[in-house]
């Protein structure tokens, strides 16, 4: 099979084939969560997407039946895909739909994801993001991979990008610290390595964050970000 067809089977089979469950609220209704916030800059993959700027950011999440969502999230840019009329996208707008749900000991986020930008001239595409978590005491694992199969946007060419990352919450400590690294390869980049290294501290329903990323890609310059967000 090709990489495209294997990537896909791989995910029909996480999301809908028998696994072992063991998630409490399986069969719990439908509710509707989101936040809202900004930060100093949106730092994605090693890059800047708003030019060193700060950039308003949220999103929604229906949750479903049986650990399915839909979920919409948007942010701001720096201005990309300008047109003959002059215009382009100053704005991102990501579309998913997928399934959270736990099974072997991990527990698993299989989603189609769709990357929009209004205005902006041909520069949607999607993904299909897979992503395995598992929680040892205070410290998370996660593993994941974010596969752009070939797509007439994207120049004709696919993309992947791996990632591994640690969360780190004892009760005791004042914040949380988190740190990723990833390897992306593709129409977006030729064997890039991105990491960042941040904390995080939660108050109530809001959430502070500041972060250190940086990348060994062409153009990239390391960055220390700040954010605040509400959660609802």
């Amino acid at each position: 099979m090709t990489r495209t067809v294997a990537m896909m089977a791989a995910c029909a089979a996480l999301a809908f084939g028998p696994v072992a469950y063991a998630q409490e609220d399986e069969a719990a209704g439908w509710s509707l969560s989101g936040d809202i916030g900004v930060v100093s800059d949106y730092q994605y993959r090693g890059y800047s997407l708003s030019g060193g700027d700060w950039a308003v950011q949220g999103g929604l999440t229906l949750n479903a039946p049986h650990g399915f969502y839909f979920g919409v999230w948007g942010s701001e840019i720096e201005e990309v895909g300008i047109g003959a009329d002059g215009d382009g996208a100053l704005i991102e707008v990501d579309l998913s739909v997928g399934r959270a749900f736990s099974a072997h000991g991990w527990d698993w986020d299989v989603a189609l994801l769709h990357y929009g930008y209004p205005d902006g001239d041909d520069l949607d595409y999607f993904e299909i993001p897979v992503s395995a978590s598992r929680t040892v005491g205070d410290f998370t694992t996660t593993l994941g991979v974010q596969y752009a199969p070939t797509q007439d946007n994207l120049g004709d060419q696919d993309n992947i990008y791996f990632y591994v990352g640690g969360d780190y919450a004892p009760e005791h400590w004042p914040v949380s610290v988190n740190a990723q690294i990833g390897h992306e390869d593709g129409a977006f980049a030729d064997g890039k390595l991105d990491w960042q290294l941040g904390a995080a501290k939660d108050i109530g329903p809001v959430s502070l964050s500041v972060t250190y990323a940086d990348s060994d890609g062409p153009g990239s310059e390391s960055s220390v970000t700040g954010g605040i967000s509400l959660g609802f």
